[in-house]
């Protein structure tokens, strides 16, 4: 048995539920091949609390899903995920009081729990799983996918048995924001590639997909007001390849993709430096009405919008007008990083009203550290990615109420090489393994910055050497499941020697859904 203690708040509130649901194990499970049971101290991230029982439930042919109401959507899900290894109908029955294999619930959970937790109990008969909110539920069904075989994650059907270890999880977020970066800008990802790397990130519990939509070498979303930005601005990337970019009607299906596995998109608009693609669409964004030649390099801080001029402002409202009609999530980013070629004297003010342009479009700010030097509105998030604790103009505008989510570029960017041999990335804030991505604290990393002023953690992407899909997942696996436990783990769980045990036995997932991960020699790999 595997118990992890409850952090104090929690350990009061939290108390037994009733297991309902039944299923008969079947012929064909009892006469396969007995296959252990994965133990609660494999999961990744780790629950606040698990507990392991001495029964083993076994999903059959039979299983039904009981969710009712606003849990049938998940239920559905779930349903999905499980029908191609298992081979089984899994029919989803909206009666909440039918005895099922897999029962979801939106009651009982208790309000500790909140938004996003689940409580989730495994008996010999059945799963019951609980939680206050959808969202709740979809974390839940993330655990439960661990805890059956790993080939239960195969795109085609496997043998069972599909047992389950019995015991009871209770579980919540360390952090309401955890987050992943792919930077689209560099090198252009489609709609199938993004869709897929939402559905990696959901696995691990990440909640907020941030899109780098526009940089010095690409401009990815179709505005309808400013037409060339896509058609001539968004015509090429790093190299000098084709481009791509998303039509407005894309971007909605990426959107609504992401919400069904509840993780919001955050599309980024970087200004006022990376921005040579707008300035290449159309000369009057630049201050001597001279349109620069397209950009395929890789070199930064060149290029800056001319803050003086109405016509930037213009742009700006009316390209963030669409950008936020089009997102439903609460931030937009306005970028604010390695703006070198405009001076503080302009910077300051533009980024002062660019935040009232994002607001009076009922969104608010969210922007890379350097915006700290800027006098920031409340509700104005910024984005550390510094390669040291200590910045004083962060502890400046902490001073005065501003929060951070953070992604230091040497432990938490996932373009940095792993070693000197890695053939992918960067290294010009050192090299990242695994041990390095999970050993830090999010919440004392900051000097300066309260704890309480963390909103969470966030694992950027940068693609200047990054062009496949294999290669997204060779950079982001493993290291995106250590940021992801950083961000909704207790800190009380953190262990090195234990989570590299954890994250080892992930490695059969992986193999079985295609997943091209970095097998670090600090990790033991299951086989």
């Amino acid at each position: 048995m595997t118990v992890r203690p409850y952090p104090r708040r929690l350990a009061s509130a939290l108390t037994a539920l009733a297991v309902c649901g039944g299923l008969a194990v079947t012929a064909d499970a009892a006469q396969a091949a007995p296959r252990q049971v994965v133990p609660y101290s494999h999961l990744v991230p780790a629950p606040v609390t698990a507990s392991q029982s001495g029964a083993t439930f076994t999903l059959g042919p039979a299983a039904r899903i009981s969710a009712a109401g606003a849990a049938a959507e998940v239920g559905q899900y779930l349903a999905s995920v499980l029908r191609p290894a298992t081979g089984y109908p899994l029919p989803v029955d909206s009666r909440s009081s039918h005895a099922a294999g897999i029962t979801l619930l939106l009651s009982g959970a208790g309000p500790e729990l909140g938004d996003e937790g689940y409580r989730l109990e495994v008996t010999g008969n059945g799963v019951t799983l609980r939680a206050n909110k959808p969202a709740g539920l979809f974390s839940g069904v993330q655990t439960l996918r661990q805890l059956f075989p790993a080939s239960i994650d195969s795109g085609k059907r496997q043998r069972g048995p599909w047992q389950v270890q019995g015991g009871t999880i209770s579980d919540a977020p360390r952090f309401a924001y955890r987050g992943a970066m792919l930077d689209v800008a560099r090198h252009f990802f489609g709609v199938d590639a993004v869709k897929r790397y939402i559905d990696q990130l959901a696995r691990y519990k990440v909640n907020t997909l941030h899109l780098h939509l526009t940089d010095d070498q690409g401009w990815r979303i179709a505005i309808n007001s400013w037409p060339k930005l896509a058609t001539y601005g968004g015509s090429t990337q790093v190299g000098g390849g084709k481009g791509g970019y998303y039509t407005q009607a894309q971007y909605r299906d990426l959107v609504a993709y992401a919400q069904s596995r509840f993780i919001t998109v955050i599309p980024e608009m970087d200004m006022p430096g990376h921005t040579n693609a707008a300035l290449a669409s159309y000369a009057e964004l630049n201050c001597n009405g001279v349109a620069p030649p397209l950009y395929t390099g890789t070199e930064v801080g060149f290029s800056s919008l001319c803050t003086g001029k109405d016509i930037t402002y213009k742009f700006l409202d009316e390209v963030i007008g669409e950008l936020a009609a089009l997102t439903p999530g609460p931030y937009i980013h306005i970028g604010g990083d390695e703006a070198h070629s405009t001076t503080d004297a302009d910077y300051k003010p533009f980024i002062a009203r660019v935040q009232q342009i994002v607001a009076a479009h009922g969104k608010k700010a969210l922007g890379w550290h350097d915006i700290s030097k800027a006098a920031l509105q409340p509700g104005t998030v910024g984005q550390f990615w510094g390669t040291g604790p200590t910045d004083a103009n962060v502890q400046a505008a902490a001073a005065k109420g501003t929060h951070y989510v953070l992604s230091p570029a040497n432990l938490a960017y996932l373009d940095m090489k792993y070693d000197a041999s890695t053939k992918l990335g960067q290294n010009w804030a050192g090299y990242i393994e695994v041990r390095d991505s999970y050993n830090w604290n999010p919440g004392g990393y900051l000097t300066g910055v309260n704890a309480s002023q963390v909103d969470g953690v966030e694992a950027p992407l940068w693609t200047e050497t990054i062009t496949s899909t294999a290669d997204i997942d060779y950079m982001v696996f493993p290291r995106v499941a250590a940021i992801a436990e950083l961000g909704w783990s207790p800190a009380s769980t953190h262990n090195w020697d234990q989570f590299k045990v954890r994250l080892g036995s992930q490695a059969p997932r992986w193999k079985a859904q295609g997943v091209n991960y970095y097998a670090s020699p600090q990790v033991p790999w299951a086989s």
